[in-house]
């Protein structure tokens, strides 16, 4: 999508089963989002906050997520092939079945 959704405030939205490939979201408040079966392959999340958000089933192959918040994040099923996960704060999430 290329989109350009940096520092946007996008806490509680529902993104479910959004395609946001190869979007810009650097520094972005995700906040307890809903991005179940969401498409980010290749998104820029680095240093956005998606603290309690549910990326249940989302597709996050080849993500930057370098400094991501994810503390609490419900990542069950969630593919994270080849995404950069360096410095992310995973505390407290849910990774079961999670592709690494």
């Amino acid at each position: 999508s290329h989109a350009n959704l940096s520092g946007v405030n996008l806490s509680g939205a529902n993104l479910h089963k959004a395609n946001l490939g190869s979007a810009n979201m650097s520094n972005v408040n995700l906040s307890g989002a809903n991005l179940q079966d969401a498409q980010l392959g290749d998104a820029d999340l680095s240093g956005a906050n998606l603290t309690n958000a549910n990326l249940h089933d989302a597709k996050l192959c080849r993500a930057k997520l370098t400094s991501t918040k994810l503390i609490g994040a419900d990542l069950t099923r969630a593919d994270l092939s080849d995404a950069d996960l360096s410095d992310a704060d995973l505390s407290s999430a849910d990774m079961t079945g999670a592709i690494q």
